[in-house]
């Protein structure tokens, strides 16, 4: 060209186009293509781009750089262990309490229907029904293959045996009470007259012999009360009651139960223990009726406590917590499976108006080195 302004016009143009073109095409060739091309055996240089081809390597160290310097147990213990998040559960958590637990709105029963125990009275009843029925049934096994000494404890044994002389001089003054007694008298007279009237003449012989029936009537009662004051009655009392119970207690239990309608108890301890219970007049009342301070008690102290606790425990082991969900893994996993298509969306989205610059620079720098070129040639010229 003779014009040397046009030839440097055209040579700044060539340059711009080549500039801005190369730098196009390298940052296109960050991603693209995604994966290698084949001609042939042949594989085409720059295939697959350079992120794509990195992949791997970026998705380990962006998962050793987001455990080592960005999630780190310091940093979870700093934004989920502060006093400020503390204070924000436990006023959320305080206020759900007394909104939700401790309103008369809901009975017990409603909450029982909450969590599907919709028949929870009847559960219940059914519960109790089983445990007196189980424990009778149990008994009665153990009455069926027990002797009376083997169900008595030790101790009332002893008391037993040592109230045996008692329970003879109980007996025996409660006879000299009764003999002396008008009715004893009376008694006596019955017994005295029945048993002369059953001897016929030698019945009437002895009543002539002895005389008014009044004095024979006395000495008959001074005879019995005498006889219940001798030691040797008392002996006697004794000696019978302790035998009679040591055989008593060899005996079965069953033997003395054997009328006893056990399927009758069961069913009257059923109804009495229902009918005691209430299980759903209790049930259908709020858990204030029951516990009135449990509103304050709950926020005030219980749940501080627990917070406190849980906060204690979860930083013990937010440590341990963090290294077993292996971040590092989960980041390197979730970058290696992430679509490229998607991630090129997501730079290009963040980075476009510094990609276009670079692209219009690349231009720039090309046409001032036509430019530079022109005026090189025109000078060598």
């Amino acid at each position: 060209m003779d014009n040397p302004i046009l030839t440097i016009f055209f040579m700044a143009v060539v340059g711009a186009l080549i500039g801005g073109f190369t730098n196009f095409i390298a940052i296109k060739m960050l991603f693209h293509p995604y994966n290698a091309i084949h001609i042939g055996s042949w594989k085409l240089p720059f295939t697959p781009g350079l992120i794509p081809k990195r992949r791997g390597e970026l998705a380990q160290q962006l998962g050793v750089t987001v455990t080592k310097y960005l999630l780190t147990p310091e940093v979870f213990r700093k934004k989920l262990l502060s006093d400020d998040i503390r204070q924000t559960v436990l006023k959320f958590a305080q206020e759900k309490v007394e909104e939700v637990i401790f309103t008369d709105e809901k009975t017990i029963l409603d909450w029982a229907k909450f969590v599907g125990l919709s028949d929870l009275p009847k559960t219940i009843e059914g519960k109790v029904d089983g445990v007196i029925e189980t424990q009778i049934l149990n008994v009665k096994n153990t009455l069926s293959t027990k002797s009376i000494e083997q169900i008595i404890p030790e101790n009332l044994h002893q008391i037993i045996e040592s109230k045996i002389p008692e329970l003879s001089t109980y007996i025996l003054n409660k006879g000299e009470e009764y003999f002396q007694s008008p009715k004893g008298e009376a008694t006596i007279r019955k017994m005295m007259d029945d048993f002369l009237s059953s001897k016929g003449t030698i019945g009437g012989m002895l009543q002539m012999f002895f005389g008014d029936s009044n004095a024979l009537l006395g000495k008959l009662q001074k005879e019995l009360i005498n006889m219940l004051r001798a030691p040797g009655t008392k002996n006697l009392l004794v000696n019978l009651f302790t035998q009679e119970w040591d055989k008593l207690k060899q005996q079965p239990v069953m033997n003395y139960l054997h009328e006893v309608n056990f399927e009758s108890i069961i069913e009257k301890a059923q109804n009495y223990a229902k009918k005691e219970l209430a299980v759903e007049d209790r049930l259908d009342k709020s858990i204030n009726y029951y516990w009135p301070e449990g509103n304050e008690y709950v926020k005030m102290e219980l749940l501080p406590k627990l917070l406190d606790n849980g906060f204690q425990l979860a930083e013990q082991k937010l440590e341990d917590v963090v290294n077993r969900l292996n971040l590092q893994e989960v980041v390197r996993e979730q970058v290696d499976s992430f679509p490229l298509k998607k991630l090129e969306e997501l730079v290009v989205s963040v980075t476009n108006r510094e990609l276009k610059m670079i692209t219009v620079l690349g231009a720039v720098l090309g046409g001032v080195i036509g430019i530079v070129q022109g005026l090189i040639v025109l000078l060598l010229n």
